[in-house]
């Protein structure tokens, strides 16, 4: 069972998640965007990918289990948040975290879709959940500050969605020469009352779970031997 532990303030606090180690260098960027737009990612600079020393070692091993760990993580994440908050959202999160208004970028993508396609949507995908988990993350650490646990899991998907991000560069580079990708980035709360931060927060978390699941469906069976 989940806690939302009221730790003394300053446990479990941490930098921000713009901050952390292994990242793509446009990807901070991304927590910046206060309303949703489009732009282009630079995977890399220069005219081309930039594949010395950007693969590791089991790429594509490594990130099956990165689309594993979110699937298998997002619902009890989603749960927690929802108990953090409190009421009303603990006891109307069908009608308060409905996610029918929010944005995700689409994801027209099947099990026979070319593999090329396939990575190109994900990349999409996690660079927006990646600012999403930024804005969540922030205002978390503004509204419940020593909510140790919660806290603590979102630096950890933001942590892992970081890592999938670089694995998916790497692939789009060196598989197939991809080194620009258009993407979209969600609103930001900044200026928003709490109950608005918390609302679009509990949105976007329940869209996740739904999106996750689809991302794992499609995107593991991709990831066998080229």
């Amino acid at each position: 069972m989940w806690q939302c532990h009221r730790a003394p303030r300053g446990d479990g606090r941490r930098g921000s998640p713009s901050r952390g180690a292994g990242v793509v260098p446009f990807v901070a960027l991304l927590l910046l965007q206060r309303r949703p737009v489009a732009g282009r990612a630079l995977l890399g600079t220069g005219p081309g990918c930039p594949t010395n020393g950007l693969c590791r070692a089991n790429v594509q091993e490594q990130t099956r289990r990165q689309v594993a760990l979110l699937n298998a993580t997002a619902q009890d994440l989603f749960s927690l948040y929802l108990k953090c908050q409190g009421e009303p959202f603990s006891s109307e999160s069908d009608r308060l975290c409905s996610p029918s208004g929010i944005f995700f970028p689409a994801f027209h993508v099947n099990r026979t879709t070319e593999r090329k396609e396939v990575m190109v949507a994900m990349y999409k995908l996690f660079a927006f959940l990646n600012a999403s988990l930024g804005n969540i993350t922030r205002d978390q650490e503004e509204l419940n500050p020593t909510a140790k646990e919660l806290l603590d899991r979102l630096h950890n998907t933001t942590k892992t969605t970081r890592g999938l991000i670089s694995n998916l560069t790497c692939l789009l580079c060196k598989h197939y020469n991809v080194f620009q990708v258009d993407v979209s980035y969600g609103e930001s709360t900044k200026g928003k009352s709490a109950f608005k931060k918390k609302q679009q927060g509990c949105q976007v978390l329940r869209k996740y779970v739904q999106v996750i699941a689809q991302a794992a469906r499609v995107l593991l069976p991709h990831l066998g031997p080229a």
